[in-house]
This record gives structure tokens, sequence and C-alpha cells, in this order.
């Protein structure tokens, strides 16, 4: 048997106010005076004084400011690596992305495409990238997703929605300072959050399920329980519980696999750009028959919270529609595989996931 040999992030800080030693952290990988570190930064910290004025640039560093309302895209990644090369006399010395998933799967991508050539969605798979990136920091200022300790990179491309599944994926440094995430909007915070809890039960309910991914699964989906259904921790120790669950949930599908939500919510995210917290609450707060007791968990965590969960985003889609969300869902077999063994064709049926999306 061939077990899988996976990377892990070899260098990781954490605590309060820990992004002030980023600085500290990345001159010594700095190649020479002409080779900048780039920063991929979530827009909505532009105007933030409080995290902007921790950043010291020096030379020829730059800032690129990043939406994140929409889903990253292989299209996206090419057109700023041609931006980052046009703009930069030697090749960058590293790449910091500073945000939320979406930010951090774009500071991951970024890194291997100024070292790969070709375009972005010829690697969207599993250990197709054949040079090591660049220098990449990751810093998360949401928790949940897992984006800064996973070896992918989830991109949605022209045919299909996507990682890149590879060694050089994870991050070289993660900075993990839950001070960052305090200005999170509720919503967000909770969606990004049930992202990592559907990790933790998708994981530990998988066929692919061994001690390993045991191990974090557990502890990731015993954090989340502390953090959305007790009310006895301050908000300082939410915010530390919450950025650890995310950490233990990343590792937890490291060496296992994620399931059925994610692969319905890839199909959403494909077709209508759903958001991928958001997609994956839609898609599994109608998954009983597979998490019943995750479901079950989940609806009161929504309830807790007083949290809307989007409905009906599926009622006027068109049948061509509907076989697109399929044809891309079913596209993920590992996920499946994972969800429900070897025969999980027999199970999933094109007829079975049509039925389920109409209830979103």
């Amino acid at each position: 048997m061939n077990y899988k040999n996976f990377p892990m992030v070899p260098r990781v800080i954490f605590g309060r106010d820990s992004f002030s030693q980023l600085n500290d952290i990345i001159a010594p990988k700095r190649l020479n005076i002409k080779a900048p570190f780039i920063y991929l930064i979530d827009d909505v910290f532009k105007n933030n004084t409080w995290l902007i004025s921790r950043i010291h640039l020096s030379y020829d560093d730059k800032i690129i400011y990043i939406s994140a309302n929409e889903e990253p895209k292989t299209s996206q990644v090419d057109a700023l690596v041609e931006d980052i090369i046009l703009k930069t006399k030697e090749r960058p010395s590293g790449i910091i992305g500073i945000g939320g998933g979406t930010l951090l799967d774009l500071a991951k991508a970024v890194s291997i495409m100024l070292t790969n050539q070709g375009e972005t969605k010829d690697y969207q798979g599993w250990d197709l990238v054949k040079n090591p990136a660049i220098y990449h920091v990751g810093v998360p200022t949401i928790s949940g997703t897992g984006a800064e300790v996973s070896r992918t990179t989830v991109l949605t491309g022209p045919e299909k929605k996507l990682g890149i599944n590879s060694d050089y994926t994870p991050f070289d440094q993660v900075i993990l300072d839950p001070e960052l995430t305090k200005s999170t909007p509720k919503n967000q915070w909770f969606y990004t959050g049930m992202d990592c809890y559907i990790h933790c039960i998708e994981s530990l309910n998988g066929t692919y399920l061994n001690a390993f991914s045991q191990s974090y699964g557990e502890k990731a989906f015993d954090l989340c329980k502390e953090v959305f259904l007790e009310n006895n921790s301050s908000e300082k120790d939410l915010q530390d519980k919450l950025m650890m669950a995310s950490w233990h949930g990343g590792m937890s599908i490291a060496y296992s696999q994620v399931g059925v939500a994610h692969a319905m919510s890839y199909g959403l995210s494909y077709l209508l750009g759903t958001k991928h917290g958001i997609g994956n609450c839609i898609v599994f707060n109608h998954l009983e028959e597979f998490y019943p007791e995750g479901v079950k968990l989940f609806k009161e965590m929504v309830s807790k919270h007083n949290i809307e969960i989007p409905q009906g985003i599926c009622t006027n889609l068109s049948d061509n529609e509907f076989d697109v969300l399929i044809k891309i869902s079913l596209s993920l077999e590992p996920l499946w595989e994972n969800a429900l063994g070897k025969n999980w064709k027999t199970i999933a049926t094109p007829k079975k996931l049509k039925e389920l999306y109409k209830k979103m």
C-alpha cells in the first residue's frame, strides 16, 4: 500500500499581535534589493491603518488590494502573475497573502504560477505542479477555511472548480494572530466557521478516516462546539479557539478528504458564484440522510446565532443548468468516494443530486 507523504507548513507562529513580527520573519528571505515582496491583501483593509501600518515596505515591495467578493478564478491568478512579472525587475522574494480563504488561495496559486509555465487552469488537479513555488506566507484574517494549512488552492476555472493540489502549494510560513479576526462581520464569521465544522463532519464520517485525520478532526469538532454552542468563553478565547479549530480542521482533511457538502457546493460556486462558506451551509442544511447527527447539530448552531441560510437559490434553474451543477459536482470523485465508499456512483446518481439541488 502507498501511503501519502504529505508536506506540512514548516513554520507557524501563533499569538495575539504576532502579526507585528511579520517584517522580522520575512527579512532574511529577501533575495536582493530588486526582488520585492508582493502583498496580496483583502481590500476591506485598504483604509484599516491598524493593520496596514504594521506592514513596512522596503525597496520595490508592493501591496495589491484584491476584492474577496467573488471566489478566486484561474483567470484572476493569470492576470496577477502577468501584472507582477511586468512590474518587477526580478522574480519576487515572496508572496504574502493577508485575508480569508480567497486571498490565501490566490497567494498560494500566484506563488506557484510564478515558477511554472502555462495557464493556471492547466494545474487544476492532483500533483500536476512541476517546479517549487516561490516563498509564500499566509496570514488569515478570518477563521474556518483551513486554507492556511492545506495543500490545495481552490480555484474556479473555465471548465471546473478544482484545486491545485500539490506538495508545493502549502505556505512556507503562516502567522496565526487571532486579533486579526476581531472585525469579521457576524454572518461571515458564522459561514466561514461552518466551513471548518463541515470539514470535521465530512472527515470524521468518511471512508478515508484514519487515526491521523481523526485526531485532528475530533479536536477541531470539539473546538467548534465550544465556539458555536457554549457560552462560557470570552471574545478573545473564542477567536483563539476558532483559529485553532480552522488549523486542526484543515489538518484533518489533509490526510483524508471532504465529502458530499463540498462536492455539491463546488457546483453552486461554479454555476452561481456562491461563496464557499455560504454554499457549504446551503447544501449541508439538506444532507440529513448522509450526516444525520452533524446536520442536527448544525441546525442548533444556526438557530442559536439567528443565522438565515439562503433558500431557493436553485428554484429557477433550467435543466441545462442543473446538468452543469451535477457534472461539476460528480467530477470530484475522491470526495464522493470518501463520503460513500467505492460504490458511490450507485448512490450519488444524477437523479439523486438533482432532487437535492431542487431543495436548495
